[in-house]
């Protein structure tokens, strides 16, 4: 990059992840230009919800973001519930055996894109801009099928799963109190994420990963003959669940840049890894890529420039072990719970159960996860 380029930092792609990376650069003084990629032809209303752990919470805080959402459109989990395959798998989490306020969030992607734009436009040194700029680091932050690291030659390393997540908001007739639920059986794994849209108190996002060809069969179905489906998969113990958006479908992969980083660039986010979304960790691995960003740049040495090798490399290092550890996690889940051998099923439902009997060990885990 030039060293007399018009702006510091180029990042690359508007979600949640690059506008948050815009604002914490703005936040150090950097000139920042956020690239925002042409508008899609008659796009589809976001129905996804995100569960956020509190240390994202924390970072959207620090940006004066999170007090911006509204009420109804960020709800708090107190509880978890994880049913296997047999009647007496079950194992529970909650935040009072935790010692914290809540477990998650569950937020409303399409109203936290719209605050992060909001902050933006009051962000003194961000620009937003439609085209390619000069900057002295470029930050991709344009998502899995990120063109801009096809450019620099980055290879990837994808597993396909043969499946899809099904996503879309429901409407119960029974409160959900702020229990999170999912099901873990083979072949697929469905959570219902407590919500506050449309119904207050009483809704939910819907996230099932299913093999493609029975992800095929649900988004075909009427409404009703979907939500019958949605009742045999969950028994009714979230009540009677109706459909309350549109649905919408993506493959699903486990995808890892074989390098996050080079001179003058840097990948975040979904650019540089993607994860199963049965943990719902994907989001929060993207917001820990950007406050380790920012806080390497915010370190740097005043000789050092931005786009330096080294320094980027500190990143890279930080945020290693981290993302493969959530990958391998997800990946050995997923194929644990796929498997249809009677000797798999039997242990993984053990296994469940005896966790939900070592409060412990359930707090360690539980403890990871909320600030992973």
């Amino acid at each position: 990059m030039q060293s007399n380029a018009s702006f510091d930092v180029c990042v690359r792609g508007t979600g949640a992840v690059g506008s948050s990376l815009a604002l914490a650069l703005s936040r150090q003084g950097l000139r920042v230009a956020l690239q925002r990629a042409p508008a899609a032809p008659n796009p589809a209303a976001d129905v996804r919800t995100y569960a956020l752990n509190a240390r994202s919470v924390r970072l959207l805080d620090e940006l004066k973001v999170w007090d911006g959402l509204a009420s109804d459109a960020r709800t708090a989990v107190y509880d978890m519930r994880i049913e296997g395959d047999a009647i007496d798998a079950s194992l529970g989490f909650s935040a009072y055996a935790q010692g914290t306020d809540v477990l998650a969030w569950i937020v409303d992607a399409a109203e936290l894109d719209a605050v992060l734009a909001n902050a933006l436009r009051f962000a003194a040194h961000v620009s937003v801009v439609d085209v390619e700029v000069a900057a002295t680091l470029l930050v991709l932050a344009d998502g899995r099928q990120s063109a801009g690291r096809v450019a620099l030659g980055v290879e990837t390393e994808v597993v396909h799963y043969g499946q899809r997540a099904l996503a879309t908001r429901l409407q119960s007739d029974c409160p959900h109190a702020g229990l999170a639920r999912q099901w873990f059986r083979s072949p697929d794994v469905l959570a219902l994420l407590p919500f506050d849209r449309p119904a207050p108190g009483r809704s939910y996002g819907l996230v099932w990963s299913l093999p493609d060809p029975r992800a095929d069969e649900l988004m075909a179905l009427a409404p009703a003959a979907f939500e019958n489906a949605l009742m045999d998969a969950t028994g009714g113990a979230a009540g009677q669940l109706t459909l309350a958006g549109e649905r919408a479908a993506w493959p699903l992969t486990l995808a890892r840049a074989e390098r996050v980083c080079g001179t003058g660039w840097a990948l975040v986010g979904d650019a540089a890894h993607v994860v199963h979304p049965l943990a719902g960790q994907g989001l929060n691995l993207g917001l820990a890529d950007v406050q380790a960003l920012a806080r390497v740049i915010a370190a740097r040495e005043p000789f050092r420039a931005l786009g330096d090798d080294r320094l980027l490399r500190r990143y890279a290092r930080e945020r290693h072990t981290p993302t493969r550890a959530m990958g391998h996690v997800t990946d050995g889940l997923l194929q644990l719970f796929a498997s249809e051998q009677p000797m798999v099923r039997e242990l993984r439902n053990r296994g469940l159960t005896l966790l939900d009997a070592l409060p412990p060990l359930k707090k360690l885990l539980a403890a990871r996860a909320l600030q992973s």
